[in-house]
């Protein structure tokens, strides 16, 4: 997928460049810029020497020399003080010229870390947010693959508030599997549809909202995966690359749905594209049908989703960011 969270070793990332937070002078002894120079040797220190000072935001690329990835870009970022110096603004710099810098470069896959977040101070869950809304940002106008690696689970931190919505919610919807019930997960997910679509309702809006989506179904009941997802663009007069790259799928995985009215979607692409396409639960619930999916109360994956479809929060980074915290598959391709 263009975007992707990830727990790995940076230095052990096979991209055309990885990013490595240094300090003005472009040689620390302390964390990924230590342990760079440590793997690298003098080789990297000469050519990091030739470029004298950085300024706090501003980037430069060099050889890899023995690491599996083809560049570094050197990237010097701020110190924490509070939020009072523009450190927040100066983050987002480093993440924004390096991913200009790549692009300059004709880079097509880049990897980060976690910048400022770890012997420079920021506040993890200020420092997660930055990096996700920037990166997010820069590949709606771009094409290309960029991987946040966090090397453990100490280096990621949600807001608390979001996490604690969260967890409210899972614990008053998810439903513990029993082993003496054990059944398919197909016909469990089928179970939980069939026991949504019979719940009472208490809205009159929900009772004609219920009505449009059955009618719809009826209407367009032979339609493949495919021919809805095309139909539900055109309906929202959006264009094919802002539902793409807003569903965090590749251009290429977008071709091959479009050209193939029976191309079998995972699930995690069926719902990033209903969240690119901003649709309801009941929407939703539509058009997973048509690729042969439905949500679960007894599956956590569908019950974080859902808690986003009924607040109607489409940020598909922000979701991404939850479901790497529960260790689900991401959305998107």
């Amino acid at each position: 997928m263009p975007f992707e969270i990830i727990r790995n070793d940076i230095t052990k990332m096979q991209v055309d460049a990885i990013v490595n937070p240094t300090n003005p002078t472009l040689f620390g002894t302390a964390g990924i810029d230590g342990r760079l120079h440590n793997i690298e040797g003098p080789r990297l220190r000469e050519e990091t020497a030739t470029f004298g000072t950085l300024e706090l935001g501003q980037c430069v690329v060099t050889k890899a020399y023995r690491l599996p990835a083809g560049h570094i870009i050197h990237t010097a970022g701020p110190v924490w003080k509070g939020g009072q110096e523009k450190e927040e603004e100066i983050l987002r710099n480093c993440y924004r010229n390096a991913l200009m810098l790549a692009q300059e470069n004709h880079f097509e896959t880049v990897a980060f870390p976690l910048i400022a977040s770890g012997v420079l101070g920021f506040p993890k869950d200020i420092a997660l947010n930055i990096a996700v809304r920037t990166i997010g940002e820069f590949l709606l106008f771009h094409e290309m693959i960029v991987y946040l690696v966090v090397y453990d689970k100490q280096a990621y931190q949600l807001s608390a508030d979001l996490y604690r919505s969260v967890r409210e919610y899972i614990d008053d919807n998810y439903i513990q599997e029993q082993p003496i019930l054990k059944m398919s997960r197909r016909f469990e997910e089928l179970e939980g549809a069939c026991y949504e679509a019979a719940k009472p309702v208490m809205d009159v809006r929900e009772v004609r909202q219920k009505k449009k989506s059955i009618k719809d179904l009826v209407i367009h009941l032979d339609e493949t995966f495919s021919e809805m997802l095309q139909r539900l663009i055109d309906e929202k007069g959006l264009t094919d690359p802002e539902v793409y790259k807003k569903a965090n799928v590749t251009k290429q995985t977008f071709s091959k749905i479009r050209n193939n009215s029976q191309y079998s979607p995972t699930k995690q692409t069926v719902l990033a594209f209903a969240i690119a396409l901003e649709l309801s639960l009941d929407e939703a619930k539509d058009l997973l049908l048509k690729a042969g999916f439905a949500l679960s109360n007894s599956n956590r994956f569908d019950v974080i989703m859902s808690y986003f479809f009924e607040r109607k929060n489409y940020d598909i980074h922000l979701i991404n960011e939850v479901l790497f915290e529960y260790d689900e598959n991401l959305l998107g391709l």
